[in-house]
């Protein structure tokens, strides 16, 4: 904002609504003003009807941001144009004195009919893209949701801002905005501005034990009976944690937390994770939520975040939970006012592909301007992770099998260790997620899915006294999570990565093939022929070719080992073009609509 801008606001601000007297002098003045812009028109009509329509953009400028912005305690300074031969010359000045004069004229008719400015108008003096500024601010708050989009669209695409402009529309725009300006690709990090500041931790307090005090409220209904007993194991060992630190000695007692060895050292990082990986289950369950919110969970949470900014599996489980919470729509506002939208828009620009899938499912479910379906635990959209004007024809969902995970599953084959520090560098060296890299390049037009979901009960590796889950139970519970991503509104096809063979998957497997062959499914199966080596001394041929062989479609040997039957080597590699070519053979009708 320019320093004359800002008197104008002041003086509208302090002034009285009274209008001064009107002297002779004032009288003599308009006469003045008049004569003078009267013999610009006679001197060039052309260049006085450019420079009032031009005028007029300004003026009808709505400024209620500008009016909630004066209530700052401070200003940004307008610096001057980088080419210092702007501000000189006759045309500039004249245009200058014209804009003066014209405004003044307006003003004093407005007094004169009694009639002035609306007070959602002002005659803030701004340049140009200044100008373009507010009226994307405006645009972005319209009544019409395709105006809104494109207002976005614009901001986001905007790189010769300076700093204090981002940081204006970073205070001024709504939350609706600010979400989907965190959802486009090419929106700038200074559109949002770090989160506010955390309350201080309790006297003779500690974020494990404040962590632990959050877990506790929480209500232990609607509860399995799995969850119940983690939660009870988690207070448990936080306890003693906690007893230790205070002069008792430190031990794990009980069933004993063998897992715990994998954290190092350091007791409160075994109890934060137990106590995260309970909150996780909670945040399920649409009234803990409120629960986690009222209790100042986003901003424990928020703090553990910034705290463990070195331990991916502690931020896994924080954004696990703010991405559950952010399923419900009357929990946005204190999210977005939290500040967790400014590290989501962070974390979705990382390379580290957990991380940005994380952040996008968290954002997905905020953005209800631009996405219907709600994307809960567990199923993770790959591509596209940004807003984008290119339509989706087709799904292709990505299932992990037993032991595996979202992510790892489909990396690129690493049998050259050094690539992997390199794929930070180069995506199109190593590709630590093939299908987000690779195939959504190849195919755009897909909206690629990965499901994660428990093989073991949960990251503990502790045994639940009650009923393991069954593989009909996990199917019907991830079925539900599909259908509300939108999973069967478009074609799709399914990639899978099996585990061999076993009564319950052989009896799956039939099921499966009589539905198949019912709806005429095509299907393209991959076989290891090289053994995989468990450890240093056992080599087990996990799928052999006679288990692999469904008898429908074509069944293709591959000189890999199962753990790399899903991990081509290269982009050219065989594995990766040969699914590639059944993708678009099979969906060769719905991507070309």
């Amino acid at each position: 904002m320019s320093l004359a801008a800002y008197c104008v606001i002041c003086w509208r601000r302090i002034g009285t609504s009274t209008p001064p007297p009107r002297s002779f002098t004032y009288w003599r003045q308009i006469r003045n003003i008049i004569k003078f812009t009267g013999s610009l028109i006679l001197g060039g009509s052309l260049f006085l009807t450019y420079e009032v329509l031009a005028l007029k953009k300004s003026l009808t400028l709505d400024t209620q941001v500008v009016e909630r912005e004066k209530m700052k305690s401070y200003i940004y300074l307008h610096p001057g144009p980088l080419d210092k031969r702007e501000n000189h010359g006759i045309a500039c000045l004249a245009r200058k004195e014209l804009h003066k004069a014209v405004r003044k004229i307006l003003a004093a008719s407005a007094k004169i009919l009694q009639s002035p400015f609306a007070d959602t108008f002002s005659t803030v003096d701004i340049e140009d893209h200044e100008c373009a500024m507010w009226l994307l601010l405006k645009k972005s708050k319209a009544d019409e949701r395709t105006a809104r989009l494109e207002a976005v669209q614009e901001m986001s695409e905007t790189h010769h801002w300076h700093d204090y402009q981002y940081r204006i529309i970073a205070q001024a725009c709504d939350a609706r905005t600010l979400i989907g300006l965190a959802r486009s690709k090419e929106s700038d990090l200074r559109f949002f501005l770090p989160p506010p500041p955390l309350p201080s931790l309790k006297e003779d307090s500690s974020i494990e034990e404040e962590l632990r005090q959050l877990l506790a409220s929480l209500p232990q209904t609607e509860l399995d009976e799995c969850i119940q007993y983690f939660t009870s194991l988690a207070l448990s060992e936080s306890s003693q944690s906690l007893a230790a630190q205070k002069g008792g000695l430190w031990c794990f007692g009980g069933n004993g937390l063998p897992y715990a060895e994998s954290f190092g050292e350091v007791p409160s990082a075994t109890v934060e994770m137990f106590c995260l990986e309970a909150i996780v289950k909670h945040s399920e369950i649409p009234t803990h939520c409120d629960k986690i919110e009222a209790s100042g969970g986003l901003q424990l949470l928020q703090r553990l975040y910034q705290l463990h900014r070195d331990c991916p599996k502690v931020q896994r489980n924080i954004m696990r939970i703010i991405g559950n919470m952010a399923l419900n729509e009357h929990l946005f506002s204190t999210i977005v006012h939290s500040g967790w939208v400014s590290i989501m828009a962070e974390a979705l620009k990382s390379p580290h592909i957990m991380k940005s899938s994380h952040a996008a499912r968290t954002l997905a479910n905020l953005d209800r301007e631009t996405v219907q379906e709600r994307y809960q635990d567990g199923v993770y959209v790959l591509h596209p992770q940004y807003r984008t004007s290119q339509p989706i024809k087709a799904d292709v969902l990505f299932i992990h099998g037993l032991m595996g995970a979202a992510f790892k599953t489909w990396r690129q084959q690493d049998s050259e260790r050094i690539l992997i520090e390199k794929a930070l560098e180069d995506e199109d060296r190593y590709t630590t997620c093939w299908p987000k890299t690779w195939l959504a390049r190849d195919c755009p037009a897909l909206r690629i899915i990965s499901v994660e979901y428990d093989t073991t009960l949960s990251d503990w590796r502790a045994g639940c006294p009650a009923e393991r889950k069954t593989i009909a139970f996990r199917s019907n519970e991830l079925l539900s999570k599909l259908r509300a991503a939108g999973v069967g509104d478009r074609p799709m096809i399914w990639i899978s990565h099996s585990m061999g063979d076993s009564p319950a998957l052989k009896t799956l497997q039939d099921d499966f093939l009589e539905f198949a062959k019912d709806k005429s499914f095509q299907v393209l199966s991959f076989v290891e022929t090289q053994p995989t080596y468990i450890g240093s001394m056992i080599k087990l041929h996990v799928v052999p070719v006679e288990s692999a062989d469904l008898g429908i479609g074509e069944l293709i040997p591959v000189d890999v080992n199962h753990l790399n039957i899903c991990k081509p080597k290269k982009k050219e590699a065989f594995l990766y073009q040969r699914t590639l070519q059944f993708i678009r053979e099979t969906l060769a009708k719905d991507l070309e609509k």
